[in-house]
């Protein structure tokens, strides 16, 4: 009897140690034998990060061997919805929350085990912010690694030129600085945008851009209404209006934008455009583009209120992972305080973990500094955890790109009205469609 207490003792002290070995720090062993794990992407500029961690990994893990695969944004997300369904998917998908979200509804997305619930549940590790993103039902679903925070790129060789000594505080000041540094040529044909606006492209980040006028104009996208859990558009209203005038305005009535122009990052680097929203990933690809570049950032200009969008972009681990335990320990070793100044400062995504001290990263490179402040006048606002608020934002991407071409808009408060009006109607029967809806 003594020999069998003696036995299982040594047992489980074995089994205790075995649990050990994989810890967030990426310290003792995966396996003994080889393990092979896959990360798949949807920001191509992540991959230089992934690729540089599994070599990092690898000195303290030397049998696991990580491949990394990324796509453009959309059509990753295409990619997963045919993969994750059919249990096809890499070990580790990196996707925000609100593209996973009817993956996570369907049952088809782990939640966290309770090594990385710890993990991520460190007082003053993330945000609450971060934290409520990555909830659903009361779990906690994906760890994040990197955020888009906007704010605004100027150029500040164009406002020295124009005259103007620094960024705008406001939308009305920032609509004035546009038609100042807007330039023309001998025929009025627009040569430089004051600022480039998102006014085309496909999927849900037409929506995303308009929302970031939309914010701190006094409107959103989707509000909860009387019933908890349940929404409404919020947008079919004074902010909602006011925000479409303001691209309106730019195209046909102050025209210091328009659809000929280069826009977004290109323009910026370019020289065609003297301000544009963006995150941080910029700085990385203005620092590989245009070097010589003359700019700066600032946090977005205030109307009704002062805000920016915050969207955590966060590491799950597929249910058809055959090394669950391992795909998770290298996801936590990407969280190293270590491998995210790295990925700061060589690739320019902003961590979501909070504890870490950026400022040598910020010392080299100040437009950082924007991007990395806290202030809690300073509102966040992000997507929403419910299945169609892809669908919704998609649906009315569609309709802010056939409004930002109509010209009959312009000077015409009545029919901008009912285009706001009718895309919000749309956006309430997609609530509705799910049960979700409430006034």
């Amino acid at each position: 009897m003594k020999r069998l207490v003696l036995s299982l003792v040594c047992i489980s002290a074995l089994l205790f140690l075995a649990g050990e070995s994989v810890s967030a720090g990426g310290s003792g062993e995966t396996s003994k034998g080889p393990v092979k794990l896959s990360v798949w992407g949807g920001f191509p500029e992540m991959e230089a990060y992934y690729k540089y961690a599994a070599e990092e990994y690898k000195k303290v893990k030397p049998n696991v061997e990580v491949t990394v695969l990324t796509h453009p944004l959309r059509e990753f997300e295409q990619k997963l919805s045919a993969t994750i369904p059919s249990d096809t998917a890499a070990d580790i998908i990196e996707i925000s929350m609100y593209a996973n979200q009817k993956f996570i509804e369907a049952g088809l997305i782990p939640e966290l085990p309770a090594k990385v619930k710890d993990f991520f549940s460190v007082s003053g590790r993330y945000s609450d912010f971060a934290k409520a993103n990555n909830t659903y039902k009361g779990k906690f679903y994906g760890l994040p690694i990197f955020q888009g925070r906007t704010a605004l790129f100027w150029n500040k060789k164009m406002f020295q030129e124009a005259g103007l000594s620094g960024p705008p505080k406001t939308f009305a000041e920032m609509a004035e600085y546009a038609k100042k540094l807007a330039k023309y040529d001998g025929g009025g044909t627009l040569t430089r945008s004051g600022h480039s606006l998102r006014i085309s492209g496909q999927g849900s980040g037409v929506a995303e851009k308009f929302w970031f006028v939309l914010y701190p104009m006094g409107g959103t996208v989707i509000e909860e209404g009387k019933e908890k859990g349940k929404y409404h558009a919020g947008y079919a209203n004074d902010a909602g209006r006011k925000a479409l005038k303001y691209y309106i305005d730019a195209l046909y009535a102050d025209k210091w934008d328009n659809h000929s122009m280069k826009h977004d990052a290109d323009a910026f680097e370019l020289e065609m455009t003297a301000m544009f929203f963006r995150e941080s990933w910029v700085i990385g690809d203005i620092a590989k583009k245009a070097p010589n570049l003359s700019y700066d950032t600032a946090t977005v200009p205030s109307d009704s209120r002062w805000a920016r969008i915050t969207n955590p972009v966060n590491l799950y681990v597929t249910r058809s992972s055959k090394n669950q335990e391992a795909a998770w320990d290298f996801a936590m070793f990407l969280n190293d305080p270590k491998n995210l100044l790295w990925l700061l400062d060589n690739v320019g995504w902003l961590p979501v973990r909070q504890d870490i001290d950026l400022s040598p990263v910020i010392a080299k490179k100040p437009q950082m500094k924007a991007f990395a402040l806290n202030d809690p006048k300073y509102m966040e606002f992000g997507y929403v955890g419910i299945a169609p608020f892809d669908e919704i934002m998609t649906k009315l991407a569609e309709r802010l790109v056939s409004a930002y071409l109509d010209k009959s808009l312009a000077d015409n408060p009545a029919a901008l009205a009912k285009t706001i009006e009718a895309a919000a109607n749309e956006t309430n029967e997609i609530l509705k469609k799910a049960k979700l809806y409430s006034e």
